[in-house]
């Protein structure tokens, strides 16, 4: 998969927990404003911007208006997987977004969670190559996503620790 470096305008609107949980619910199934903001216990107008943003900048797509349970017209949105190949490498809104949203998934969603966190000291051509090959793993499976499959949430996440002397 070539990922290409997000605009500014991109990486602004992937910079919200909000808007990251907005693209995994629009991910298997359409969501209408209302039952975003239902689900996510936001006002529907505050949320109704969020929507906006990610439609305009391409993170979102409407499908065709339906009629509701009382006829009322409605706009569903799908994801449209653009986020997968973008790069927002460096930047520390969007890590903590990411980790955020994730954490608010995890607290919804309170099946069994593998967790594994490791400690290691690297040589710089070595954390490239762990980087690498984590990258290379996650673009395999990205390729085997099957719709109508069970979907899982992961968070790769890696950081250089502060030493108690300061290095």
């Amino acid at each position: 998969m070539e990922r290409r470096p997000a605009t500014e305008e991109e990486a602004k609107a992937l910079a919200s927990p909000l808007r990251l949980r907005i693209l995994r619910l629009c991910l298997d199934e359409a969501w209408t404003n209302k039952q975003l903001a239902e689900h996510l216990g936001k006002d529907p107008a505050t949320l109704l911007h969020h929507v906006r943003t990610l439609e305009r900048t391409g993170f979102l797509a409407a499908e065709p208006e339906r009629r509701g349970a009382r006829g009322a017209r409605e706009r569903p949105y799908r994801a449209t997987g653009k986020s997968w190949g973008l790069s927002l490498d460096g930047d520390t809104g969007n890590s903590l977004a990411m980790l955020d949203a994730f954490s608010a998934e995890l607290r919804e969603n309170l099946d069994p969670v593998v967790f594994t966190r490791i400690a290691i000291r690297l040589a710089p051509e070595d954390l490239d190559e762990l980087r690498d090959r984590m990258q290379a793993l996650v673009e395999e499976f990205v390729t085997r996503d099957e719709p109508g499959q069970p979907s899982y949430g992961f968070l790769i996440a890696g950081h250089r620790r502060s030493m108690p002397d300061g290095s």
